[in-house]
């Protein structure tokens, strides 16, 4: 739905806020106020505060969809729901619950759990992160030049939790789409590596492309490789393990995972790149200590998180930033060293 009106001489200094739902009578002045703060509703096409005095003559102007007019929206909590709006059982087998971050009329950010598939694939044609996008939102299915990855203009592995953005929109894909390839968007992922990591930051390049003879894994080795650079800082040293920040420069496949593998430091849990389940050994815990099954326990993927990231929204120019905080299994495992 577009909004577009002129402010009247009865609204005449009033607050932005109130004015705009006074005309959305459908919508809560909190959801309204939030709407505001992200740029989804303008005054004579600028970014203002919800509190930020309107006059006589300012043209408010907006474009909002059927989606953002859920409550359920603004409390952060993890959730499925339907096209008509009604909660599914997170024992539904064939979509799964995502927690959202952030929703207007052109952008999904979440925070994807990991264990999820993103889109339909080989071994994996439903229950899929894609499936759930379509129920929330019906119309992302029109969205994208891919029926099979509608509205999704990047991806993280399956094992791999964090914040995703999925274009609600053929306009915003479209931008976002170009802002990706144009290494416009800053990415930044935190990572527990193996081994106590002697520098405090780095920096890796080197190309990536498809392992010359184990064909699912990814390599620094192929001539054909491509250009990849990731750049790190140390947060913290927990004996045998770092946990690092990594700001991808650019987007290859496993480039995390690869890039530390690559150093001498692969990821704590890492099936593919890393040591094999039941291998991690760290500092100060013996294998008889009665910690040692929990930290084993928490260890089911590779600990890799997209912590944050950064980029213009499609509708108003404007830099924006999320974050997802940390994932209960990698909390846990800093918690147990």
């Amino acid at each position: 739905m577009e909004i577009k009106f002129v402010v009247d001489i009865e609204s005449d200094g009033n607050r932005l806020d109130y004015v705009v739902a006074a005309k959305l009578a459908e919508y809560s002045r909190s959801l309204v106020a939030q709407l505001i703060k992200n740029g989804e509703i303008l005054v004579s096409g600028k970014t203002k505060k919800p509190s930020s005095k309107v006059y006589t003559g300012d043209i408010i102007s907006g474009f909002l969809n059927d989606c953002q007019n859920k409550e359920l929206i603004a409390t952060g909590r993890k959730f499925l729901v339907d096209s008509e709006n009604k909660i599914i059982q997170n024992n539904n087998t064939d979509k799964i619950p995502f927690n959202i971050i952030h929703d207007d009329s052109h952008i999904l950010v979440i925070n994807k759990d990991y264990g999820v598939v993103v889109h339909p694939g080989a071994g994996n044609n439903s229950g899929t992160l894609v499936d759930s996008l379509i129920s929330y939102c019906p119309q992302i299915q029109s969205v994208g030049e891919d029926s099979l990855r509608p509205g999704i203009v990047h991806r993280l592995d399956k094992d791999t939790s964090g914040v995703m953005v999925v274009a609600k929109t053929n306009q915003a894909f479209l931008f976002l789409k170009k802002e990706f390839m144009q290494r416009r968007v800053e990415k930044r992922y935190l990572a527990l590596v193996s081994g106590n990591i002697k520098e405090n930051l780095g920096k890796v390049i080197l190309p990536i492309g498809r392992h010359p003879v184990k064909r699912k894994m990814m390599s620094t080795l192929p001539e054909n490789g491509r250009y990849a650079e990731t750049i790190w800082i140390v947060k913290q040293r927990y004996g045998n393990a770092t946990l690092v920040e990594a700001e991808l420069k650019t987007g290859r496949t496993h480039q995390v995972r690869v890039h530390f593998k690559a150093i001498g430091h692969p990821l704590v849990g890492d099936p593919v790149y890393g040591f094999k389940k039941g291998k991690v050994r760290l500092q100060g815990i013996k294998k008889e200590d009665g910690e040692f099954p929990k930290i084993q326990n928490t260890i089911s993927r590779q600990m890799l998180h997209a912590w944050k990231l950064s980029f213009r929204h499609p509708w108003s120019g404007k830099k924006v930033e999320f974050i997802a905080s940390l994932p209960d299994d990698m909390a846990r495992f800093i918690d147990c060293v």
